[in-house]
């Protein structure tokens, strides 16, 4: 009796997995396993850090390249923008095609516009530039809504900025604004000349009749105060007068070189 109460409940032989031999499987206890997979030693690499980008789980933000500094612009969130503006140069790109009837035009400067399908000439808004891009003829269809028509004008030489442009207004004054250095300049002599002819004239009279009531009125002015509010207003006439004779005889001429039909 003293034996069975000092004999211990299980049996002294163990093993270094579980802790119960393997004489204990009669009792309820399970066996050792035969393979275990074995833990990674120190000497094999770490296993590569978590990218969120390289994650399956999250897509990567859609990216296009700028047409002008070839920067990444992202376009998450601007899907339903035709163009995106660029952080690095400040300049537009389109990502998507134009409007029907429209299309993209970029300019020297790098400034994109739209314009009609149609258009022959557009003329860059920037106050730099104010360049006018031709984009040549345009053959229309039979489909096509727009009627077919070419431009007519003259092609003229500007007499300030030196540079070639259209110009179609055919009128008796002669007179053109050219795109590119907004200066206004006269198509031939005829017309500044006739101007300053007239304005010269008119000169003349106003001085002849400025002198005229000077003389006669010198007296009479002395007395009367308003004499010389009529005095005034002859020199004023007879000044205006002369300066425009004067802007008119030292307009720049620009000259033609060919008729476009």
């Amino acid at each position: 009796m003293d034996d069975g109460e000092r004999s211990p409940l299980l049996p002294e032989q163990r093993d270094g997995t579980n802790g119960v031999s393997p004489a204990g499987g009669s009792l309820g206890y399970l066996s050792k396993p035969h393979s275990l997979a074995p833990f990674p030693s120190a000497e094999e690499p770490p296993p590569p850090p978590y990218s969120p980008q390289g994650s399956p789980d999250s897509g990567s933000a859609p990216v296009i390249s700028c047409r002008v500094c070839q920067s990444a612009i992202p376009v998450e969130g601007k899907t339903h923008q035709h163009v995106v503006k660029c952080s690095i140069c400040n300049e537009a790109t389109p990502i998507k095609n134009a409007p029907v009837g429209k299309k993209y035009v970029r300019c020297p400067c790098n400034c994109l516009l739209i314009c009609k399908v149609t258009s022959q000439r557009i003329a860059c808004p920037r106050p730099y530039c104010k360049r006018v891009i031709n984009l040549g003829p345009v053959h229309i269809g039979r489909e096509s809504p727009e009627p077919q028509h070419q431009p007519v004008g003259v092609r003229i030489i500007c007499g300030h900025c030196a540079n070639t442009f259209l110009w179609t207004e055919f009128s008796d004054r002669t007179l053109a604004r050219c795109p590119h250095c907004r200066k206004v300049s006269s198509i031939g002599r005829r017309y500044p000349r006739r101007r300053s002819l007239l304005c010269f004239l008119l000169f003349v009279v106003f001085a002849a009749s400025t002198a005229g009531l000077m003389v006669g009125t010198w007296t009479p002015a002395q007395h009367s105060k308003g004499i010389y509010v009529a005095w005034a207003l002859l020199i004023l006439l007879a000044l205006f007068t002369v300066a425009r004779s004067i802007y008119w005889r030292c307009l720049k001429i620009s000259d033609p070189i060919s008729n476009v039909t």
